[in-house]
């Protein structure tokens, strides 16, 4: 228990796992929490003291379900392991701390197969901040340098990182963000490690302080050399179109917002990849797209290849799915845990390149020569592991049979003793019972005596002189020659001795092995493009999309008969409703106003989707398409309440607004979907009012501005680039139907009252409602309410009376629903 106590006080922030024979043992507080968390039976070591300890265990051969359960919740897990026999050990047996398992470090505990698990690290200094992060599975390694916090959490958030170490004294309010907005586990820095190999002298002193710090952080986790770690690599977040974590989430990219599903996501739509690596690059091209018009083209060019090439990209795809993973099975091998199967996926891989390139030269075009010369099949490593490794071994490095006939003299001969050693001993069995005459002589074994000859009491005096006593029973004798115990020594010293050949053979293999990494990993990323491009010409082709054109100083939007890609594949091409979004020279903001449920916030995503799917490369399912570069897409779609920090939709609202008007640049794209209804009427036509003119004067970003406040179209007449467009309706003998097409101009109803027909209220409810409605149309003078809130006579109303100014007092207008407050300014013009 000393021991425990002395190895856990370096852990105390980790539930300790310490070994103890076939179980790893948890004590204390973390054997009752564990017990709680994991379903442990809590028992107790020395039961009969006063203060027995808790006690929680687990078998070793199950271990890492249990861990995989305590990652997965957020929980740090460090692995004591006995570091000697207990057979040989003198006193207590030696344990230490092998492996500290993290939320940001797990690579066997979480389900990370087609998506990154990225640590992170952040730094500060009087500059500003610096961000780094790195994938333990896949050797992946970057850094960059932040303006502000604010940046530093969309970018975490981005990277969807569990884990974050911090370099710097915190902040309480920047931990709570981390800790309850992010939900991310906040670690602290480790020192003393050299990394100068990975970490350039290039690069900014807190961008070299903040990879190092991430570097350490790994080193003194993970106790090991991990030589698949990738040298960092710096980017800048400006190289990629700019996209905050709202904005992501509205627009489904890698999830569906709603469900937290991959359906009905654009990366489900975009997924037709092959490789588990093509998969993760596809969503990290989602998550970035580009913002070189040459590096989209070159994508797009690719992408025709494909599509021009039907049967060479069908051979291409049958390839591909005998690819493995090879970029972790590159981190397995670092780590020390590849397996024989490991090896053998990787060596099937390596037998597929050849094949890969001779389809993608027989596509004979240009685009391809820079993929095609990068296809490095490694033919001294796939011959190594074919000569090696038994295409039939299992994953276990213990059990032998690992290793191939003919790979190893000495291993064979031990081989070929065990196969012919039965046969030997019944040869010699055969040749005594006839040399000594004792017909039953037979040959026998136990793990006491190893073989004997079993001779009954009856044939003792035919025993011959060669053979010499090993034991008395009643009943017989065993006996033992010089010939049965060469056999016999040859026979176990064979079986013992080739599987730790076997073993010894297996890790010299993986380490040669060990010596190709990086090579690994440059095929890993060939293939995973390779895979991507094919998947993008295979969703164009299926889905029937065009090529968009790209213009880099472009400032118009022309996009003909347009669709929503997602939308589009969960109704049904023959569903859906294309419309066409045009921005001419003259066209800053379309102001757009019609019913719920109309369309226009399906619209305003069409637009977005269409960027990002424009600029990361992919075909746009469209008629025509010319956009130009946007640099960055803000959103604000939809009722977000934030619950978690304490803040309503409105200020919600007001945030991401104020994080998109101080970030937007003119080459922009900003999507505000009914800003202003989550607070009064009239202060949200004024905030409203004035984001508009905010964006039209000093912003300049092409804007789709989505709003149930009619009175704003009138701003089409004072605002030279701003244009109204509405979604088109159907009235017919009251009856009114959503056309869900876009046309110029505003719309002259909400029929918010149809669209509650539609949901299904009660039709005394409605009536009422419409009754209502009438009385405040008749009663409410006919003019813009933005003009009302702004004329002075307005304020005539707090001179008529002391009764109507003690009325206006107690209303409270920050917490008036809009028809609320419609119904107070009724009543209030009644008593004037």
């Amino acid at each position: 228990m000393k021991q425990y106590l002395d190895i856990k006080q370096d852990y105390s922030d980790a539930f300790l796992l310490f070994r103890m024979g076939d179980f790893y043992e948890l004590f204390y507080e973390d054997a009752v929490k564990a017990a709680q968390i994991l379903e442990l039976t809590l028992t107790s070591r020395n039961k009969n003291s006063e203060n027995p300890i808790p006690m929680a265990g687990v078998p070793h051969h199950s271990v890492q379900q249990y861990i995989d359960t305590l990652i997965d919740l957020g929980y740090k897990v460090a692995i004591a392991e006995q570091m000697e026999d207990p057979k040989q050990a003198v006193g207590v047996v030696k344990r230490d701390v092998v492996q500290v398992i993290t939320p940001g470090t797990a690579v066997d505990a979480l389900n990370t197969d087609k998506a990154n698990n990225f640590l992170v690290a952040i730094d500060q200094n009087q500059t500003g901040y610096a961000l780094s992060y790195l994938d333990l599975a896949t050797g992946e390694f970057f850094v960059t340098s932040l303006p502000d916090f604010e940046t530093v959490v969309d970018e975490i958030a981005s990277l969807k990182a569990r884990e974050v170490v911090v370099g710097y004294d915190l902040a309480d309010s920047q931990r709570q963000v981390l800790e309850i907005q992010l939900n991310v586990l906040v670690s602290s820095e480790q020192t003393g490690f050299d990394n100068a190999e990975l970490v350039s002298d290039t690069l900014a002193v807190l961008e070299i302080a903040v990879a190092s710090k991430l570097l350490n952080y790994v080193m003194t986790t993970q106790k090991r050399q991990l030589s698949h770690l990738q040298a960092v690599q710096h980017y800048e977040i400006k190289d990629f179109l700019l996209m905050d974590a709202a904005s992501k989430r509205s627009l489904d990219l890698l999830y569906n917002a709603r469900t937290g599903k991959k359906f009905g996501s654009l990366y489900w739509l975009l997924d037709e990849t092959k490789t588990a690596m093509g998969t993760r690059m596809l969503r990290m091209w989602i998550d970035r797209p580009l913002v070189s018009a040459t590096a989209i083209h070159k994508r797009q060019a690719i992408s025709r290849v494909f599509l021009d090439h039907f049967f060479e990209r069908s051979d291409l795809t049958e390839t591909l799915k005998g690819v493995y993973d090879i970029e972790r099975l590159a981190s397995r091998v670092s780590f020390g845990k590849a397996n024989p199967k490991d090896l053998l996926q990787l060596a099937q891989t390596l037998s597929n390149v050849p094949a890969i390139k001779t389809v993608l030269t027989q596509m004979a075009s240009a685009e391809l020569e820079t993929l095609i010369s990068q296809l490095d099949h490694m033919p001294d490593l796939l011959e190594l592991i074919t000569s090696a490794i038994d295409e039939h071994a299992s994953a276990s490095i213990t059990d032998g049979n690992i290793i191939k006939n003919g790979f190893n003299q000495t291993l064979d001969d031990y081989r070929v003793i065990m196969r012919d050693g039965t046969s030997w001993i019944a040869e010699l069995e055969g040749k005594e019972r006839l040399n000594s005459g004792i017909n039953n002589l037979k040959i026998d074994y136990n793990k006491k005596d190893g073989y004997f000859f079993h001779v009954t009491n009856a044939n003792l005096t035919q025993v011959p002189s060669h053979f010499y006593r090993k034991a008395t029973l009643k009943n017989s004798e065993r006996y033992g020659t010089e010939e049965l115990a060469r056999l016999e020594s040859q026979m176990l010293d064979a079986r013992e001795n080739s599987a730790s050949l076997e073993y010894d053979l297996f890790l010299k293999v993986r380490d040669q092995t060990a010596a190709f990494i990086l090579r690994i990993q440059k095929l890993a990323k060939v293939i995973a493009e390779i895979d991507v491009l094919q998947s993008l010409a295979v969703v164009a082709e299926n889905n029937h999309y065009i090529q968009p054109i790209i213009a880099k100083n472009g400032q118009t939007i022309n996009i003909l008969n347009g669709r929503h890609a997602v939308v589009e594949k969960v109704m049904g091409a023959q569903e859906y409703v294309p419309n066409s979004i045009v921005f001419d020279q003259d066209t800053m903001i379309q102001l757009i106003t019609g019913p719920n449920m109309s369309g226009k916030s399906t619209y305003m995503r069409e637009l977005a989707l269409t960027v990002v799917m424009a600029q990361m490369g992919s075909y746009i399912p469209a008629d025509q398409v010319d956009l130009p570069i946007f640099d960055a897409i803000f959103t604000r779609i939809g009722a977000a309440d934030d619950l978690i920090s304490g803040q309503s939709t409105f200020m919600v609202e007001m945030m991401e607004a104020n994080h998109a008007i101080r970030r937007a640049t003119q080459n922009s794209l900003i999507l505000f979907d009914e800003l202003g209804r989550g607070t009064a009427t009239y202060d949200g036509i004024a905030l409203a009012q004035s984001i508009v003119e905010y964006i039209h004067e000093r912003v300049g970003a092409k804007t789709l501005f989505a709003t149930h406040y009619h009175e704003l179209t009138a701003l089409e007449t004072s605002l030279a680039n701003l244009r109204n467009v509405h979604v088109a309706t159907l009235e017919k003998d009251g009856e009114v139907t959503f056309l869900h097409k876009i046309e110029s101009g505003p719309a002259d109803k909400s029929y918010g009252i149809h669209v509650a027909k539609i949901a299904g209220l009660p039709a005394d409810l409605l009536d009422r409602a419409k009754t209502i409605l009438s009385e405040l149309e008749t009663d409410m003078p006919n003019q813009p309410l933005v003009q009302q809130a702004i004329e002075p006579e307005q304020l005539a109303l707090f001179q008529e009376t002391d009764e109507l100014a003690a009325v206006i007092k107690q209303i409270d207008v920050m917490n008036l629903t809009p028809m609320e407050a419609m119904n107070q300014l009724y009543e209030l013009k009644k008593m004037v």
